[in-house]
């Protein structure tokens, strides 16, 4: 059986369960271990008591060197501090062969086992690349990161544990949402793992980690229930694995915000639009069933100066601001 771990709060719920459900569609077996990060999205998990899937509470999770930097980060960045902990807390606990984290934000096409099957030749650790579209590349890559923490994959090894009991630490001591000392939260140490461990494999599908920061040198069509991509300049087609629907935020007027990265109308309209509408239903199904659930919407992000100016472009240009309906 595939284990999987995830963490997510209530602002995040309805990205969650739209991740457990396309895990669901795509993979016979697997296990899903649900970190919930407030007191609501535990009891919400807990009384819809999905199948195959274990809810663990911060209380049940949290040990005295997290609560010892909790304070002094804010909610994401408290998120990635713990990223490595949820994986280390999963492979101890429960004995796993190996554990796979997942962004919540994550949506699978197709089963991730084919990402996973390229673990072999005593590689034990899987990593993905953020392969920005340029130019991206140029300004991305120095700050966040050649990796992205979306989706890791450890062993439950010696060699493997120590590596992820090096990150765990490195998280908790430094994990802030900024470019620092060449650190940016929890992301810039993967940087020197393919060098520095051999039995680190960088995943070669593309079709794993396909996201906003890099959809553009992508074209997408549909075949069936799958998702084809291909580079542009390329005549090699992949399977579509996974979407990352990073910074998707919904409106107080109803519209949704993609971000900061430039869409084609091919990508919105394969991947986003359907997205949208399942997560509106999702929502609305939370609503109702739940009467002290409320879905978070984000009309501005951030209160400094550089957030407003860029709010205000926003605003007036409704730049990647899109209604799905």
């Amino acid at each position: 059986m595939t284990g999987f771990c995830t963490l997510f709060d209530s602002a995040y719920l309805s990205r969650g369960l739209l991740l457990y459900d396309s895990l669901k569609r795509h993979i016979p077996e697997f296990h899903l271990y649900i970190f919930a990060f407030d007191t609501l999205s535990d009891t919400i998990l807990r009384k819809l008591n999905l199948s195959e899937v274990t809810v663990i509470s911060l209380s049940e999770f949290e040990n005295e060197k997290l609560l010892a930097v909790k304070s002094s980060r804010n909610r994401a960045e408290y998120c990635w501090t713990c990223t490595s902990s949820v994986v280390d807390y999963v492979l101890r606990k429960y004995g796993l062969l190996s554990c796979t984290y997942l962004d919540a934000d994550l949506f699978f096409y197709d089963s991730p086992e084919i990402l996973l099957g390229e673990l072999r030749n005593g590689k034990k650790i899987l990593i993905t690349e953020h392969r920005y579209s340029w130019p991206a590349t140029i300004f991305e890559q120095k700050r966040a990161g050649r990796f992205c923490v979306q989706f890791i994959t450890f062993s439950n090894d010696i060699e493997s544990l120590r590596v992820l009991e090096k990150w765990r630490d490195q998280c908790i001591d430094w994990c802030y949402a900024r470019y620092e000392d060449g650190k940016f939260g929890d992301q810039k140490y993967l940087d020197s793992w393919p060098v520095e461990y051999p039995n680190v494999h960088v995943l070669e599908n593309q079709g794993g980690g396909v996201a906003p920061w890099n959809a553009r040198q992508y074209k997408f069509r549909k075949s069936g229930e799958k998702i084809i991509g291909k580079r542009k300049w390329s005549a090699e087609e992949f399977n579509i694995v996974f979407f990352h629907f990073h910074f998707v935020r919904g409106r107080k007027d109803g519209n949704t915000d993609l971000g900061w990265n430039r869409l084609t109308s091919n990508t919105i309209e394969l991947f986003y639009i359907p997205y949208l509408r399942m997560l509106e239903e999702k929502e609305r199904f939370l609503e109702a069933e739940f009467t002290d659930y409320t879905r978070r919407t984000f009309d501005t992000v951030g209160t400094g100066m550089k957030e407003k100016i860029k709010n205000l472009f926003k605003e007036l240009t409704g730049y990647n601001i899109i209604n799905a309906e």
